[in-house]
């Protein structure tokens, strides 16, 4: 079940964006995953329209963060990756948000083969990230 999280949610969300980007971000260094912790809790939560995957129990496995026709964030529960939940959320989010551009790590070769997967080409790169950390970013467009 895809649906819109509270602010009450939010200490579980950053609980699974933190356990997910251990799982799939070993290029980032553990200095850089504390800075941009609070940037996304206090800051990048609420520049986002945050829409969350609930399984059978209610509990959330993933979330994704969409800003106009850009998927802005999606990361899944590390003990519910591989069962369809990004799969799920990108598609109502192309369905119902029209959501068209991601951008991607390009050390996250897991995160770019999904989204290559799922319809997404690189139409171009940017050497920093937004934070202007030296993390390379793939610019992504839907077919």
């Amino acid at each position: 079940m895809i649906a819109q999280p509270s602010i009450n949610d939010y200490e579980t969300l950053i609980n699974i964006w933190e356990n997910s980007v251990r799982a799939t971000h070993d290029f980032l260094k553990e200095e850089d995953l504390q800075f941009y912790k609070p940037l996304i809790l206090n800051e990048y939560f609420h520049h986002v329209s945050l829409f969350c995957h609930k399984d059978s129990n209610l509990e959330i496995t993933g979330f994704m963060g969409i800003e106009s026709d850009s998927l802005e964030m999606l990361f899944i529960n590390p003990v519910s990756r591989g069962k369809g939940v990004g799969k799920e959320l990108l598609i109502y989010a192309i369905k119902h948000q029209k959501v068209k551009w991601v951008d991607v790590n390009e050390q996250n070769a897991q995160a770019i083969g999904f989204y290559k997967h799922m319809g997404f080409h690189v139409v171009n790169r940017s050497e920093f990230d937004g934070a202007g950390k030296p993390y390379p970013i793939l610019h992504m467009e839907l077919k």
